[in-house]
């Protein structure tokens, strides 16, 4: 198969990823399951020369990776979608990973993101995080947001991205974005920039290491609203990592910081109901005064506490996700336990 054809399938066939390996036939990801299309297997030079159409479509220069690296990239094609792709070595060979997005933004409705998470865009100034393990839907949960706000705000919006997944159009709000690599050198480099832009809200794609951490708590100190992510599984993970990724000698002093900055932490995943399609479940943290001393006084083991008993405040916990889900019918107890933060505290609600 040729690579349009290959991208064409996919798109038909509704997947969320490609993935282009020798030693494989072409393989797409369908609902959290592989699909293998067809029976030939890729060869090094097959996936070479798909690789290769993919720099030409895309308008980039020639693939030229050295021992180590990877390129990650996006790239559009008309009246099919845009496509981020992420393109590596092993064993000797090219390979690639190709995921889907298509065109237009997520709607919150069908992608069954809860109006607590989307109102999020109300919220004026701090930090809102957005966490999970790769794949759970971060990035649309985000696009969501977003875009509320850009439908409902006059804002200027700021995206920093690794690569650019969704498009905004400029609507109430005026929406800039930066692809790293491309149009800023990294995210550090992007925050000190855009405090310099004028901004009211701005979308960090990711908070990977020291130097974007620190640059996006000061970032928000300065007054405005901003959204990240984190590969984190629950509130008190996604807190304990920030606070982790400074020095000891200045903890204390962050942990301060995120009790006044931080407004909302959202994690979320997505598990397979029963009939096999994949649904989303979310735990909402919203800061309020109890959750500000215990972030301020290290116990984030009683954040689960308090989330259970806010449901008035627009919180819930994974596991009540969970639980509510399988009273629905929609997931079954299996599911239920092996997605659970809490095994033993789960299995005696279930029973």
């Amino acid at each position: 198969m040729e690579l349009q054809e290959i991208l064409n399938l996919a798109i038909q066939q509704g997947a969320s990823d490609i993935f282009l390996v020798a030693g494989l036939p072409v393989t797409i990801k369908r609902e959290g399951h592989q699909v293998r299309m067809g029976e030939g297997i890729l060869m090094p030079e097959k996936t070479m020369e798909l690789i290769t159409a993919i720099y030409q479509i895309s308008g980039r220069s020639d693939v030229h990776l050295k021992n180590g690296e990877d390129d990650d990239f996006s790239f559009a094609l008309k009246g099919s979608g845009r496509f981020r792709v992420n393109v590596f070595r092993q064993r000797g060979s090219l390979a690639a990973v190709i995921r889907l997005i298509r065109f237009g933004l997520p709607d919150p409705v069908e992608m069954e993101i809860p109006e607590e998470v989307i109102s999020l865009a109300e919220t004026q100034k701090g930090l809102v995080l957005v966490a999970g393990s790769v794949g759970t839907g971060k990035s649309t949960t985000l696009a969501c947001i977003i875009q509320r706000i850009n439908q409902t705000r006059d804002c200027h919006i700021i995206t920093m991205e690794d690569p650019i997944e969704y498009l905004y159009r400029h609507e109430r709000s005026i929406v800039t974005q930066r692809e790293i690599s491309i149009d800023t050198p990294g995210y550090p480099a992007a925050l000190r920039s855009a405090l310099r832009e004028s901004p009211d809200v701005i979308l960090l794609g990711e908070m990977r290491d020291y130097d974007t951490v620190s640059a996006a708590i000061t970032a928000t100190e300065t007054g405005v609203l901003l959204f990240s992510t984190l590969h984190t599984s629950s509130a008190a993970n996604t807190i304990g990592r920030i606070v982790d990724v400074f020095p000891a000698s200045q903890q204390q002093q962050v942990k301060i910081q995120l009790s006044q900055i931080l407004k909302s932490v959202v994690c979320q995943q997505l598990v397979p109901d029963v009939n096999g399609k994949l649904v989303p479940v979310f735990e909402i943290m919203k800061t309020n005064n109890a959750i500000q001393n215990m972030i301020r006084e290290d116990k984030l083991h009683q954040l689960e506490s308090v989330m259970q008993s806010g449901a008035a405040e627009g919180m819930r916990t994974m596991d009540g996700s969970l639980l509510k889900l399988y009273r629905q019918g929609r997931i079954s107890k299996e599911t239920a336990l092996m997605y659970c933060a809490n095994y033993e505290v789960m299995t005696k609600r279930l029973a």
